[in-house]
């Protein structure tokens, strides 16, 4: 089984890495897929009760690589971690099948320091579902979701639920959809569209500076009818219903 994963994650890197041209390069100089193999093997010793030799397995890995994985995260098939160093990846974190990450990475718990005991066992990291890709530096922290097929741009700080599909920008993150909604599910480097995506908010101001500058128009072109019946002087009657009427006889 762990054997069969490995094969996986290898073809997975070649799949999404166009600068691995061969798998042997990817097993002799991918510190990506050298975490992955020492978590695989941390990971079964953790599950049979092996845990101190699970944790110990861990830490060379992380010596070795500049990756850290807690033995006990739960880690789906075909993951890939691109560059690599700098990643870390907390005890409760759940990853799905097909997911990316890229360097300096932070899966973390936002639960206090005080009173460690009665965090035991309970969910303090995020799960990333099938399809998602973080961008580097990105920090995802606390028992949140990121969903399926989406993504998380570079050095986004989440401490929100990502839905499927969408992606999160900025400090704090805020989630946005892509410009062309049809390229949601493709693959992107970095979780960033290549077209960009609108910003939720910038693109209300600009609507709301459309609708002003729309509204000063009309009220000019009210102004510029007033002038005109002033210098007719109609009644107060016949004013009025020019204006209504939009000074049409």
């Amino acid at each position: 089984m762990i054997f069969k994963r490995i094969r996986e994650d290898i073809d997975a890197f070649m799949a999404r890495d166009p600068a691995a041209h061969s798998k042997l390069e990817v097993i002799l100089c991918y510190p990506g897929l050298h975490a992955l193999m020492y978590y695989r093997l941390s990971h079964g010793l953790w599950r049979r009760g092996w845990r101190v030799l699970g944790r110990l397995i861990s830490h060379i890995g992380k010596v070795l690589t500049g990756i850290e994985i807690h033995p006990a995260a739960k880690i789906g098939r075909r993951f890939v971690i691109d560059h690599g160093t700098g990643v870390v990846i907390g005890e409760t974190s759940e990853v799905g099948d097909d997911v990316t990450i890229y360097h300096d990475v932070t899966l973390g718990g936002i639960s206090p320091s005080v009173d460690s005991a009665s965090q035991v066992n309970v969910k303090r990291h995020p799960t990333l579902m099938d399809g998602a890709i973080v961008g580097s530096g990105a920090q995802i922290l606390g028992p949140i979701t990121v969903g399926k097929e989406a993504r998380v741009g570079s050095n986004a700080v989440v401490t929100k639920d990502v839905p499927a599909g969408m992606t999160a920008v900025g400090i704090p993150a805020r989630v946005v959809m892509p410009k062309d909604k049809s390229k949601s599910h493709e693959f992107v480097a970095y979780g960033e569209p290549a077209d960009g995506c609108p910003d939720v908010v910038l693109t209300t101001i600009e609507e709301l500076r459309g609708q002003v500058a729309s509204l000063i128009g009309k009220v000019g072109e009210l102004e510029s009818r007033l002038q005109e019946y002033d210098g007719e002087e109609p009644s107060n009657g016949d004013k009025h219903n020019k204006i209504v009427s939009g000074g049409k006889s």
